[in-house]
């Protein structure tokens, strides 16, 4: 009976790791990064946690958990539209579920190639919104740029989700 306790426990923060590395990322994507004639623009290392966890481990991390993740990146990054980010994590989240047999066992280019395509299709999501509400054309450059640190920061984002997902065989063994 103990050691059922214990699996039990030790699944239980294995089934964690997909939520925990969101939220984490959630965060990490509200530290600026200072670019000379832009300000401050942040990747979004959100974007990249759902990517990676809907093409892997769609199951362990739910819609619901990726909404709450894009509602605090905007509540905490104190954007006007409240829920655009939750809207863009969670078209993402759908567009790769549908497509995720493309990007699942396949080359590291494949996976980089479609988080580059629903990185552009999400900001330019955002960009399109913002335009309508504003009403008026927004010069797309910022989100352009931001769409391009994005995507030249998913190696990294990448490599430490792979590693959060290589060590959850070894928890829930």
């Amino acid at each position: 009976m103990p050691y059922s306790r214990n699996r039990d426990y030790v699944g239980f923060v294995a089934r964690m790791v997909p939520g925990t590395t969101t939220f984490l990322f959630t965060l990490l994507s509200l530290l600026p990064f200072p670019v000379p004639s832009f300000g401050s623009i942040a990747p979004s290392f959100a974007l990249m946690a759902v990517f990676h966890w809907t093409v892997y481990r769609p199951d362990l991390l739910p819609p619901g958990a990726v909404f709450v993740a894009g509602l605090l990146l905007d509540l905490l990054n104190g954007t006007p539209y409240v829920g655009l980010s939750a809207l863009a994590l969670l078209l993402v989240r759908t567009a790769v579920l549908n497509q995720r047999r493309i990007f699942s066992h396949r080359p590291f280019s494949v996976l980089w190639l479609g988080f580059f395509g629903a990185t552009a299709g999400a900001f330019a999501l955002e960009w399109a919104f913002v335009s309508l509400m504003q009403v008026e054309f927004l010069a797309p450059r910022p989100f352009v740029f931001q769409t391009l640190i994005t995507a030249a920061c998913f190696p990294i984002g990448s490599y430490v989700l792979a590693l959060a997902h290589r060590a959850m065989p070894a928890l829930s063994a």
